[in-house]
């Protein structure tokens, strides 16, 4: 769309296609003139819910050892992309935002990286080059759909297997072999070797300062487990003076590792969000007071993640806990844990969003509160009594699109019945927000209500949230989605033709930015 004159044509979806995405085919391609469309929502929510006009709705979308996206190797670049298309149009059926995406699994890359080679998982050959550059197609292609790009990365695994000869000749672990420690069957980079931590962030920030990403997310994994089996004797001995013990130098790394990551991000990209989803139990209460009502593995003690510290010191944009637990389970509540990360990010500027189990829901073997359809939804519903909890990230993409139960279109029709611009960071609420559209008309055509909105300044904002009313609006109008229509990606000149709507209706349009600023709303117009 570098075109300025170029017209995006966005035709809206139902709301029932979402119940249908569960037979999406993972292969199936989509036409240009869908791939750009919004989804289109009924004209006013329930009664006695509200939903909120920023809400975070994402899914992972994990590629180690293929579980996701490639579907397996061997596929062409045009059946990659093809996958990749379907991933976003699940998205967009499903109500999401965002999506996040795996480009750096295991010491490799989804780009064409001077770091470290391209990942097996494209090609079945660690250091093939697949043809085309994925994270730039992914970025591109995910933006033109009006949804975020989090690129998600593992900082210190290397390999699923141990053996250290079966990586890429020019692998950073051959040419450094002592950076390298073998554990449980798989390898991992050292984290208590400064000039260890100093290349996993230069191999990241390499994504992070060359692809246009919204994000840098990490998962839960750092130090693979707590114990002297995981063999980093030397560096403790070189470099773990002045701490108490392993446990404490081991926890420090991380701490520097994501501290430094911080600043490096902030320095390169500050509008980008920076985050982390750790394991939802940072200590049980029997171990810390300050720890949870819980009975569960400890981050801080057996992954050495003080991730409740990172929240308190302010080292991250968001945290995203993966609370994989039932309501009432009994070692770990979702019911008792959504409270305490609460508690734990109020009046931190810290935003709070929880990683939500789809792959557990009736999946054989899982306890049977799992095979209850309405549990994840039950999820979500809690939620909406801490405000501190600005949204979910599900995982995976494969549960999302499998809706098994049923359990994700539930999701959807109870909590998801409208659009939701993606949460602003605090930080960056005061930045220079983009400028008034112009609604141009609004008026009826074969199909519904067509609208044509005009961007003005120089800088075209990323997407464009419509609002559709009965009457001429007021400011509180614009405070949540409860008029809020549909949020399509913007251009110079857009055309979008509402099919829910109908003479008389009031139009009006905001443009939102990517971090997620929002320009007043356009002049109303009133539908013909």
């Amino acid at each position: 769309m570098s075109s300025p004159d170029r017209r995006t044509v966005l035709r809206g979806l139902t709301l029932a296609a979402a119940a249908t995405t569960a037979s999406l085919p993972v292969l199936a391609s989509t036409p240009a003139s869908a791939s750009t469309a919004g989804t289109t929502f009924p004209a006013s929510a329930p009664a006695e819910y509200v939903q909120p006009l920023r809400q975070m709705r994402g899914m992972w979308i994990a590629s180690v050892v293929n579980i996701n996206w490639p579907s397996r190797t061997g596929l062409t670049a045009d059946q990659q992309k093809a996958e990749y298309l379907a991933w976003l149009d699940l998205a967009r059926a499903r109500g999401l935002n965002a999506v996040f995406v795996q480009v750096r699994p295991t010491a490799d890359a989804f780009w064409p990286s001077p770091y470290e080679p391209w990942s097996q998982y494209l090609t079945g050959v660690q250091g093939q080059d697949p043809g085309y550059d994925p994270l730039a197609f992914m970025v591109g292609e995910t933006h033109r759909r009006g949804l975020a790009f989090h690129a998600w990365f593992n900082p210190y695994r290397v390999s699923m297997q141990a053996d250290p000869a079966k990586l890429h000749p020019d692998h950073p672990g051959r040419r450094h072999p002592d950076w390298i420690v073998a554990y449980g069957g798989k390898l991992y980079y050292n984290p208590g070797m400064p000039e260890v931590r100093a290349f996993v962030q230069d191999a990241m920030m390499d994504a992070v300062t060359r692809y246009d990403i919204d994000g840098l997310h990490f998962d839960d994994y750092f130090y693979p487990v707590n114990t002297p089996d995981f063999d980093d004797s030397a560096a403790y001995a070189e470099h773990g003076g002045g701490f108490p013990d392993l446990a404490a130098w081991r926890r420090d790394n991380v701490d520097l590792l994501v501290r430094e990551m911080q600043r490096r991000v902030r320095r390169a990209k500050p509008e980008i969000a920076w985050g982390i989803s750790p394991s939802g139990i940072w200590r049980n209460k029997a171990t810390d007071p300050l720890g949870s009502e819980t009975s569960g593995g400890q981050s801080y003690d057996n992954l050495h993640a003080d991730t409740r510290g990172w929240v308190k010191k302010g080292w991250l944009d968001y945290i995203a806990p993966q609370l994989y637990w039932y309501i009432g389970q009994s070692n770990a509540d979702y019911a008792k844990l959504v409270p305490w990360w609460s508690e734990v990010a109020a009046g931190t500027g810290t935003q709070l969003w929880i990683g939500q189990a789809a792959y557990k829901a009736g999946v054989a073997g899982q306890p049977v509160e799992w095979f209850q359809p309405d549990q994840l939804t039950r999820h979500l519903s809690l939620n909406r009594d801490h405000p501190q909890v600005g949204g979910d990230i599900w995982y995976n993409s494969g549960d999302v699109r499998d809706d098994r139960l049923g359990s994700i279109s539930a999701v959807v029709a109870d909590h998801y019945t409208r659009p939701a611009l993606s949460p602003l960071l605090p930080r960056l609420a005061k930045g220079r927000a983009p400028l008034r559209p112009v609604l141009l008309r609004a008026r009826r055509v074969d199909g519904g209500i067509e609208l044509r909105v005009l961007a003005t300044g120089k800088e075209l904002p990323f997407q464009y949230a419509i609002f559709r009313l009965d009457r001429r609006a007021r400011p509180a109008d614009f405070t949540d989605a409860r008029h809020l229509v549909a949020v399509v990606p913007a251009d110079r000149h857009v055309r979008w033709v509402d099919p829910a709507g109908a003479k008389g209706a009031y139009y009006y349009v905001i443009a939102v930015d990517r971090p997620g600023r929002q320009s007043p709303p356009s002049i109303g117009r009133h539908a013909r």
